[in-house]
């Protein structure tokens, strides 16, 4: 199921499978549209968001289900221990997951992060601090980070 929502960052889409959220759809994505209602799921999944971007949920409690490699949920994982309002960057990922090499594989797998904004992609920053890569754009990014530090400052 995938629903979509108008948001404070414009229109949203949360895909739902069997009870886990498997993927967030940014306000680029214009071309999907809704499959049908919206589950209990994906009803919380927006709460959440909606609670998110009003600077009141620093992080998500919702059923995620990964599909990716191994390798990938990995990186996935750890970028959820990235914390609200900070920045990392792939080498730090690299290094918070055992295998400091692994910058480039990281940002392969930060790329195809489906799940951005709940597994908070948006976080992770070039070895400089600049913001770099991101699939909602760099705007978005920016936005991103920019409300999480204004909310951490309250």
């Amino acid at each position: 199921m995938l629903c979509f929502r108008e948001t404070a960052i414009g229109r949203v889409g949360v895909r739902e499978e069997d009870g886990f959220i498997v993927s967030l759809y940014l306000p680029h994505r214009s071309d999907a549209v809704s499959e049908g209602p919206e589950t209990p799921v994906i009803r919380e999944a927006f709460g959440q968001l909606e609670a998110y971007f009003a600077g009141r949920r620093k992080t998500f409690d919702l059923p995620l289900r990964m599909e990716g490699t191994p390798f990938m949920r990995k990186v996935w994982r750890a970028l959820c221990d990235v914390p609200y309002g900070e920045t990392a960057s792939y080498g730090d990922i690299a290094e918070a997951i055992g295998n400091p090499k692994a910058c480039r594989a990281v940002g392969m797998a930060n790329n195809r992060n489906p799940i951005a904004i709940i597994i908070p992609c948006h976080r992770i920053v070039g070895s400089d601090g600049k913001l770099v890569g991101y699939g909602g754009g760099l705007d978005m990014k920016r936005r991103l980070l920019e409300l999480e530090r204004a909310h951490v400052a309250d």
